[in-house]
């Protein structure tokens, strides 16, 4: 038995200004839309309260990952200098942790920004080197001049529901694309 997965259709909609794309974000996280995205030539101060995003989990993750990054260097260090090689050096202790104070340092600050960077690609589920928005001859200008939002369904029944409300709070030119 074999189910199929139904593609997305997004609905595309294009606003005035940045004030314009900021309400209607509003409007269509207020209606329960989940899956919506706005696309703006330049970011929008208090555009994901308006969305309703939640706080990115990058944050802890980098720091758990730098975190372990340096416990490790410090085990490592540690083992090296007291266990594989004791060797005293004008009398200090075996380990002396001020000498490896740069190496444990830069691991974590590597290791910080290479699950910054991995993290980042993950949570936005990158790389993906085509998108069905692309498809729209005017979702081009998004990175120009000017303000869409779209919201991705699932399901055929809303399409003329989605169309509307999106009409209903200000949106021109409003696009039914098919995911492919």
């Amino acid at each position: 038995m074999s189910e199929t997965k139904k593609e997305p259709t997004y609905f595309l909609a294009e606003f005035d200004g940045p004030g314009g794309l900021l309400e209607a974000a509003k409007k269509v996280r207020d209606a329960g839309y989940k899956m919506f995205d706005c696309h703006s030539p330049f970011p929008i101060h208090g555009m994901d309260q308006a969305m309703g995003l939640k706080r990115s989990p990058l944050g802890v993750i980098v720091f758990l990952c730098a975190f372990t990054g340096v416990f490790s260097m410090i085990a490592l260090t540690y083992w090296v200098s007291v266990e594989a090689y004791p060797l005293i050096i004008s009398g200090k202790p075996l380990f002396s942790y001020p000498a490896y104070a740069p190496p444990i340092f830069a691991i974590g600050v590597l290791t910080g920004g290479i699950t910054s960077l991995l993290g980042m690609l993950a949570l936005n589920k990158l790389p993906r080197p085509h998108h069905p928005l692309f498809n729209s001859e005017s979702f081009g200008r998004a990175t120009s001049d000017s303000f869409f939002v779209s919201i991705e369904s699932e399901s055929s029944e809303d399409e003329n529901k989605i169309q509307s409300f999106l009409s209903s709070i200000g949106g021109k030119n409003v696009e039914v694309i098919k995911g492919e």
